[in-house]
């Protein structure tokens, strides 16, 4: 039995899909249907339900996942082992990202981990999902690490590090009703169309939250994946919104107050599979975030 051959076992468990599992491991489809078969044949049974709409497991594959992946984990940190002690961290960290990111600069703590760590390549992406898709990336095993929002307690089978914390303050348009105010309480705010990030999204869970607290009612008319077009919404009079305080320090032709009633904190945190050990790229990456944001106060 290769490690190889569990490699590519766990992936199509993972992904219940052979042609979905091949192109997360960059080979061509027979190569895992073969692994697969020379698999099966070592182990004398079936590990796979092959059918022409999913791939399910056996009973016998579903006692094999489990240590199919403990196996994996092992040998990945075996290798990180001797990495360190060669001088230099070596492997891929998977990274998973809100579209929103609005508390950090992004591409400079990236910067700061390659310049430490040029050995690692570092594959980031998006999830339109928001942090909910982010999440179930991690629980999945699609990726390593994700900076998310995540109100409340952690969702099963992951570990938060908090990072930062912003405020949500209320963006209305120059020439409304509420622009000459500085604070504004919660109740006033029945009535108006918002503009708000999915369900799924962070900024949108800390909202509906304080609404849901205060027993208020609220319309969100328009639905953005991005700041920049929330502030131009609300700028074009589309609506008000609550957004996170760095992110409007610019924002030009709107009016900005603070809903002094209710908690709007949105959280900013790196998320981990508490299920499985964190590579040493991973840890490194929590190790300079947190470094990161000392140095930029």
């Amino acid at each position: 039995m290769e490690l190889r051959q569990l490699e590519h076992f766990v992936t199509v468990a993972e992904e219940a899909n052979f042609t979905r599992a091949a192109a997360r491991l960059h080979v061509v489809q027979s190569a895992v249907s073969a692994t697969i078969k020379n698999l099966e044949r070592e182990l004398g049974t079936p590990l796979l339900e092959r059918t022409t709409k999913r791939v399910q497991l056996t009973d016998a594959g579903a006692a094999l996942l489990p240590r199919a992946l403990a196996a994996l984990d092992a040998a990945r940190e075996a290798v990180d082992a001797v990495a360190e002690v060669r001088g230099g961290l070596r492997g891929t960290l998977r990274l998973g990202t809100m579209t929103t990111v609005g508390l950090i600069d992004f591409p400079a703590l990236l910067g700061e981990f390659h310049r430490r760590h040029p050995g690692v390549l570092l594959q980031t992406s998006a999830a339109a999902s928001g942090s909910q898709g982010l999440v179930d990336a991690l629980l999945e095993r699609r990726l390593d690490l994700a900076f998310v929002s995540l109100p409340g307690p952690p969702p099963t089978g992951v570990t938060l590090t908090d990072l930062a914390t912003s405020v949500l303050d209320l963006v209305v348009p120059a020439g409304h009703p509420l622009a000459n105010r500085r604070t504004v309480p919660i109740a006033e705010l029945a009535g108006l169309d918002f503009v708000d990030f999915p369900v799924s999204y962070g900024i949108r869970t800390v909202a509906d939250q304080a609404f849901a607290t205060a027993s208020v009612t609220r319309r969100v008319a328009l639905e953005i994946t991005d700041l920049p077009t929330g502030v131009a919404y609300v700028r074009n009079g589309l609506g008000v919104a609550l957004l996170p305080r760095p992110a409007l320090a610019e924002a030009v032709d709107v009016a900005t107050l603070t809903v002094d009633d209710v908690n709007l904190d949105w959280p900013f945190s790196l998320a981990a599979p508490s299920e499985r050990t964190s590579s040493a790229a991973a840890r490194a990456l929590i190790a300079i975030a947190h470094e990161f944001l000392i140095w930029r106060g």
